[in-house]
């Protein structure tokens, strides 16, 4: 038998014999993706870095509120506007937020911000033998096996003390800039058949700048674009201990394992389509809209394609409208607004006004038709996903990045979740699976069909 009729056959036997009823997680009351019935989140665990709200309860039903994403009890938009007011880059100082849980005076800054600075570029012949050997067309697991490839570089790699963690953190958020920039060097020498550049990081510049730096050819980039990716960069850095991939750091963490483990693991589950691949859906869609919308600024006609793509009637035929909905945020995803208004600053420097008004477009488009092929009552809004890939695209930073780009944020927030375990868990998670196989008699070989 030829090996892809073997794998063939096995596929239909696991098929077959892994189908679990679905009545039977209501009969169980099993909590599916760890969802309440009503959709909320079941409650694992308790956290003081991140809170994301979109509603409240009341009498055990969901009354939806404006949009807040709160890092250490402080907004994201204050993190935000104090940087614009001070015309400073500001994800160093979130970062500093998330992992100590204060915000900093100028002079903590500054020696934060430097010693960042200080450890961006990667270890001794690290770049040649982790990255240069080993290209990966994917750098999601490019940087996962960077990740994972830094304990070997490690001086005292298994050390779990908390000073020792809190470096091996700190040297991380640091790094990630600089491994998911020559992992995609690497990508487009080995896999794209293009030039090859690797540009050494610049103590003295910002995460944003150093990651514009480092995957454009000729190094040069202007401060709005900089400052906009720093902006993206805030917002993506937290959003609560509830999202897969810091739960995910979280359980491998319980487990008492190292530093690169865990967060290895958070990057395998930010690399889900269902997690920090959805921009790129949303890209998709885009070019699918703009391909079959002849004219962007007619609403009627916008209105009835997305009709048909909610009907899965186009694009993919699933019937989501990439970008709409979230399962928190209900009124609005911050996010998504904050990004939208600054987008749209970039979009008229750069003559790309007609394709930003498009998206606005959706965004107010998408929820009613929804609604009126639905009918449900959960009100829908537009998320980060919507325009953060028409930013980055703006920024001309290639699509293979856009998840990368997601970890080097999320980094902070991954490594605040795993000292929080560390400091506050003591307890290695053990969720209980209920067993619905019946006990069967033992079948010697020879009687088997």
């Amino acid at each position: 038998m030829e090996e892809s009729e073997l794998f063939q056959k096995w596929s239909e036997l696991v098929t077959n014999d892994d189908q679990i009823d679905t009545s039977l997680y209501g009969k169980y009351d099993v909590k599916r993706g760890l969802r309440n019935a009503n959709g909320t989140g079941v409650l694992v665990g308790l956290t003081r870095i991140g809170d994301v709200v979109g509603y409240d309860l009341k009498d055990g039903q969901k009354v939806a509120v404006p949009g807040r994403l709160m890092y250490r009890g402080y907004n994201v938009e204050s993190l935000i506007k104090d940087a614009e007011s001070h015309n400073q880059f500001g994800y160093e100082q979130c970062a500093y937020l998330l992992l100590f849980g204060k915000l900093p005076t100028q002079t903590e800054l500054e020696e934060f911000s430097a010693f960042l600075g200080s450890k961006r570029n990667l270890p001794d012949n690290f770049t040649e033998d982790m990255i240069m050997k080993a290209p990966s067309n994917d750098i999601m697991n490019k940087l996962a096996r960077g990740v994972l490839a830094s304990y070997s570089y490690d001086r005292n790699p298994e050390d779990r003390s908390l000073q020792n963690v809190l470096r091996q953190c700190i040297e991380l958020v640091s790094r990630f800039s600089t491994l998911a920039a020559y992992g995609y060097q690497a990508k487009r020498r080995y896999y794209d058949g293009k030039s090859m550049y690797i540009h050494n990081p610049q103590p003295n510049l910002s995460t944003a700048e150093n990651f514009l730096r480092l995957i454009r050819s000729n190094t040069e980039y202007s401060d709005a674009e900089a400052k906009l990716l720093d902006i993206a960069l805030i917002l993506h850095a937290e959003h609560g201990g509830g999202n897969n991939s810091s739960l995910t750091i979280h359980v491998v963490s319980s487990a008492d394992t190292d530093t690169y483990s865990a967060v290895g693991a958070a990057v395998g589950s930010l690399k889900g389509r269902r997690h920090g691949g959805a921009n790129i859906r949303v890209m998709e869609m885009m070019d699918d809209i703009k391909e079959h919308v002849r004219d962007w600024s007619n609403e009627g006609e916008v209105r009835s394609y997305l009709l048909q793509i909610a009907s899965k009637k186009a694009f993919d035929h699933t019937g989501l409208i990439y970008g709409m909905g979230h399962a928190v945020y209900t009124v609005n995803d911050p996010r998504a607004s904050i990004l939208r208004d600054h987008a749209g600053q970039l979009a008229a420097e750069k003559g790309l006004l007609e394709e930003f008004n498009l998206y606005k477009m959706i965004e107010r488009l998408a929820p009613e038709i929804l609604y009126e092929l639905h009918g449900d009552g959960k009100r829908i809004c537009a998320n980060v996903d919507l325009y953060s890939g028409f930013v980055y695209s703006m920024l001309k930073i290639p699509r293979e990045l856009f998840t990368p780009l997601f970890a080097v944020s999320r980094i902070a927030g991954w490594c605040a979740h795993r000292i929080e375990e560390i400091v506050a868990g003591g307890r290695i998670y053990r969720p209980a699976y209920k067993n619905v196989c019946e006990e069967l008699d033992y079948i010697p070989i020879e009687k088997r069909v």
